[in-house]
């Protein structure tokens, strides 16, 4: 019998279908599918083993290995989880890397237990071609960048939008040497597959994108080359607000939010030390731009601030993030721009440049 496939799709993102990965951990781990769950047809070392025979002994040999390694209780305890998994998401379909004999395999053994679940033609690598051509597509479309100095608050704004794609959020990393997030960054894979979710979550998936003024390294991830030259080349807006309230800003987002996800994610104690580790290195780093002497007063000025944190005073850390903002990121963003010259469609405070987003976007939309 010819068990079922279905067509790679978009729409299965679009729609929230739940997706078995049958492969193995490691290629999980280097990126799946958005929504997929990873339940294994090998796990990584029968994997290793199948792969070896299949080069010595060829297709029918590394076959038979695998039948033999996955058998008995482990044939049972793996076909127990993708049926349970089933039972809990009846649309829920199957891949491998190509939509071959893993993802069959798995098909065949459902099958047999009486669940009937398609799989998709060509797998993973059909999938991440069509996600990898919409993010490509974007940069052909209406784009609109974002520009600031360090704490306008850019990423909210983004946020605000029904045609913004928070690429920071993507990557999981605020773009700057005090950027890194508790969790683990995503593999440029799952960053690619997040810039693409992102973008079919738009009001208007086919229209017009509106992103912040990144690097074309976020973090550990890459903006992909074709969407970096179509933001390159993209017309730009430019925020423009006080430096007190760009201090309130930036401490809300390098200390408030990130003492919450430290807090959330690691619990009081371990949480404050890590996240006083992080932003000590973080300061650290910076001592070839800033000089040594710069650097040790803002140390100094970290560390009292540190101290008052936990007594309950967060405003403290303003000492030491206002000469960065003033003496580092400042003058940084006036030389980039002095070097990139941009013309800029709009420039004004955070409301004005909000509202001029929106009407720029559903310009564009129609």
């Amino acid at each position: 019998m010819t068990l079922p496939q279905i067509d790679p799709s978009l729409d299965l993102l679009r729609d929230g279908r739940r997706l078995i990965d049958v492969r193995a951990p490691v290629e999980f781990a280097q990126g799946g599918l958005p929504g997929a769950v990873n339940l294994p047809l090998m796990d990584d070392e029968e994997r290793h083993r199948v792969g070896i025979a299949y080069a010595q002994q060829g297709q029918d040999a590394a076959i038979a290995l695998g039948q033999r390694l996955v058998a008995g209780g482990i044939k049972r305890a793996r076909l127990s989880a993708w049926q349970q998994e089933l039972e809990r998401h009846p649309d829920a379909v199957l891949y491998c890397f190509r939509g071959g004999l893993r993802s069959e395999t798995a098909q065949q053994w459902l099958w047999d237990s009486g669940f009937e679940r398609p799989r998709i033609r060509g797998g993973w690598k059909a999938m991440r071609k069509l996600i990898c051509d919409h993010v490509d597509g974007a940069s052909e479309r209406p784009m609109l960048v974002v520009s600031g100095l360090t704490g306008s608050a850019k990423t909210p704004l983004i946020n605000a939008l029904d045609q913004g794609l928070d690429l920071e959020g993507c990557a999981r990393h605020k773009g700057s040497a005090f950027g890194r997030h508790p969790l683990p960054a995503p593999s440029q894979i799952d960053f690619e597959h997040a810039m693409g979710m992102g973008l079919l979550n738009l009001e208007h998936p086919e229209g017009p994108t509106v992103v912040e003024d990144e690097s074309r390294h976020i973090g550990a991830a890459n903006v992909p080359l074709i969407f970096w030259r179509g933001m390159e080349k993209a017309p730009r807006v430019r925020v423009e607000m006080p430096l007190d309230w760009r201090l309130a800003q930036i401490r809300k987002d390098y200390i408030d939010d990130l003492w919450t996800l430290y807090q959330r994610q690691y619990g009081d104690w371990l949480g404050w030390t890590l996240m006083r580790k992080q932003l000590t290195t973080a300061l650290g780093r910076l001592r070839k731009r800033l000089g040594l002497a710069r650097l040790e007063r803002l140390q100094r000025l970290q560390t009292l601030a540190f101290r008052e944190h936990e007594r309950g005073n967060r405003q403290a850390h303003e000492a030491w993030l206002g000469p960065l903002l003033t003496e580092y990121y400042d003058p940084l963003y006036r030389h980039q721009l002095e070097k990139h010259p941009h013309t800029f469609l709009h420039v004004g405070d955070w409301e004005s440049c909000l509202e001029f987003a929106r009407d720029w976007s559903a310009g564009h939309a129609a």
